[in-house]
């Protein structure tokens, strides 16, 4: 591990520590995929686990946002962010390793209690990595461009995580063995291997030497500067309001796809793996329109579009399943994919572009724990609110009766426990862009323009992919034209364009 930089950084060495970050994101989103998510909520599922434990283990991670307030004066006492980030970051991928024994154990009750004792301790270490982390790259990375790097980083981590999730479900559905258990194991083991391959990248991104922070006053004193500051705060209610909107319901997908639809690991992981192609098909786009008009308007877009296919979800096997029910999940989990792709990535420019320089630390703090705070109490609430429903036997049937002829009563609706979390989640959106509405990050730009904007990031990419598609891009050049009446439209607002 190289010292931190006394001296400025050159743009070579920025470019260098780059490409670092995204191989780290790429093995480490690999890792992320081999220990958790639809892995780790069918490892849980195996081991016994009930709805209030998928919502505690949803929870945990953002729950253990909390500990990033000891972690701020961590970081800016001891002043070594690259070196907190690493060690953290390793600790938590032995313990990951460790996890990949618990099928020694014979009692499942303690398996499932010290999976979800590890998945804390490997939560708490994650995020004293994030703080340390999210400080450093604020003063790595240049202002300008941070869209594309971003998009880029995306991109890579979602493709190996894709890989991941999709090897490892399809491993664990036809492993020659009985007890499945030892198939989660190993796909655990190499999550770890791959975790410390991430680790031995960011060891080798460069570190600009920390600022001095003290003289602004307390790091307590620091953090309440996001709170009082007005439009920040009106930006950390909208992420208050999407994280518990959103961790209401999604972190049960998994649950309702294979308990409630009754569909195999391995097609819940294609469908995710789907989600996420989507996410990394449209990442390059988002992060060009970032760039060129605004975060906020991408927001407007990808946020409805996510909490209306979340609701949609809702009735994709009403009143039962049958022969659309998975080509509808294909086609929802594909928009789903794309809309949280922009939002993931709007959602971190607009958190860098408000903290003011030198404040970064407290600032991004406060918006990982406001959205920890809510997030992490939102699935809680859910598999509270799913145990109960399930418990008692609710259920909400709407039945068409047509009498006569011998014809019988048709089931409409049959929401169940998990119908139910899905419907009040799409509907909390509302309230999630209403705060939207609130949040200034300069100049405004209509939803109109930023789909019109996609729709040509979409046609450009489609053209970088294909042979065919680039061919006939030259000899019609449709996207020119449609460039031109952007550009007549808006006027000069598009930054580096001109008419064709």
């Amino acid at each position: 591990m190289r010292p931190t930089a006394d001296t400025p950084l050159t743009a070579a060495e920025v470019a260098r520590g780059q490409q670092h970050l995204v191989r780290d994101a790429a093995w480490g989103s690999l890792a992320g995929s081999l220990h958790g998510g639809v892995i780790l909520v069918g490892f849980a599922l195996a081991l016994g686990a009930r709805p209030v434990h998928v919502g505690l283990l949803a929870a945990i991670p953002l729950l253990m946002q909390a500990v990033q307030l000891p972690a701020i004066v961590l970081v800016e006492r001891v002043g070594q962010r690259r070196r907190i980030a690493v060690s953290t970051l390793a600790a938590a991928r032995a313990l990951v390793l460790l996890l990949a024994l618990l099928p020694f154990l014979s009692d499942a009750s303690t398996q499932l209690g010290l999976l979800i004792l590890a998945h804390t301790a490997i939560s708490a270490l994650g995020s004293t990595c994030a703080c340390s982390l999210n400080s450093w790259l604020h003063q790595l990375l240049p202002r300008d461009g941070l869209g594309a790097f971003f998009s880029r980083r995306l991109f890579w981590g979602t493709a190996a995580a894709c890989i991941g999730t999709l090897a490892g479900g399809l491993f664990i559905d036809h492993a020659p063995v009985e007890d499945k258990t030892w198939a989660y194991a190993a796909c655990l083991a190499l999550g770890a291997a791959a975790g410390f391959i991430s680790c031995s990248y960011l060891a080798r991104t460069p570190e600009p030497r920390m600022p001095p922070a003290w003289a602004h006053g307390s790091v307590w004193s620091r953090l309440k500067l996001p709170f009082s500051d007005h439009n920040f705060r009106h930006f950390l209610v909208f992420t208050a309001g999407w994280n518990a909107a959103s961790s209401f319901a999604a972190p049960f997908l998994t649950v309702y796809l294979m308990e409630q639809l009754g569909l195999p690991l391995g097609t819940v992981t294609t469908l995710w793996v789907v989600s996420q192609v989507a996410n990394a098909l449209t990442l390059y786009a988002w992060g060009r329109i970032s760039d060129r008009l605004s975060n906020k308007g991408i927001l407007s877009v990808a946020l409805p579009a996510w909490f209306a296919c979340l609701l949609a979800l809702a009735f994709a096997a009403e009143p039962s399943r049958h022969a659309f029910t998975l080509p509808l999940l294909y086609l929802l989990h594909i928009v789903m994919g794309a809309a949280a792709g922009g939002i993931g990535l709007a959602n971190g420019n607009i958190g860098l572009k408000l903290a003011p320089h030198g404040q970064a630390t407290a600032y991004l703090a406060a918006i990982s724990l406001t959205g920890a705070l809510f997030g992490g109490l939102a699935p809680l609430a859910g598999g509270a609110a799913a145990q109960w429903l399930e418990d008692a036997g609710l259920k909400l049937s709407l039945v068409l009766d047509w009498s006569g002829n011998g014809l019988n009563d048709w089931a409409v609706i049959a929401f169940t426990h998990w119908e139910f979390l899905l419907v009040a989640s799409g509907l909390a959106g509302l309230y999630v862009l209403h705060r939207l509405s609130k949040v200034s990050e300069g100049v405004e730009v209509s939803e109109r323009e930023v789909v019109q904007q996609f729709a040509l990031e979409a046609v450009r990419t489609v053209n970088q992919l294909s042979s065919v598609g680039g061919m006939l891009g030259s000899l019609f050049t449709f996207g020119r034209l449609f460039d031109r009446r952007l550009y007549l439209r808006a006027g000069s607002r598009p930054a580096g364009r001109s008419p064709a």
